[in-house]
């Protein structure tokens, strides 16, 4: 699974079974805006979304950004990783 910046919808996905799930973000001051994330009912309950939100870490980072987390799932995803819980605001 892998996930791919959207640049232009400002989002990052991931599609998996032909379903697309997703992380929505707004830019603001140089800095990411992780402002919600989605997976599709068909997929839920396979732990997708904690994989789309740690792959959606690993890319925005490779790529420089800085980011902070606004949605409450993506924030619990932060904090409960010893590695993100340093880098994600």
């Amino acid at each position: 699974m892998e996930v791919v910046h959207d640049k232009d919808h400002k989002q990052f996905t991931m599609e998996v079974d032909g379903e697309i799930a997703k992380v929505d973000y707004s830019l603001k001051d140089g800095k990411m805006y992780l402002e919600y994330s989605e997976v599709p009912f068909n997929i839920r309950g396979q732990g997708i979304g904690k994989i789309l939100v740690e792959k959606t870490f690993e890319k925005l980072t490779d790529e420089g950004y800085s980011a902070i987390a606004v949605c409450g799932y993506i924030k619990s995803v932060a904090r409960n990783s010893e590695k993100w819980n340093a880098i994600i605001g």
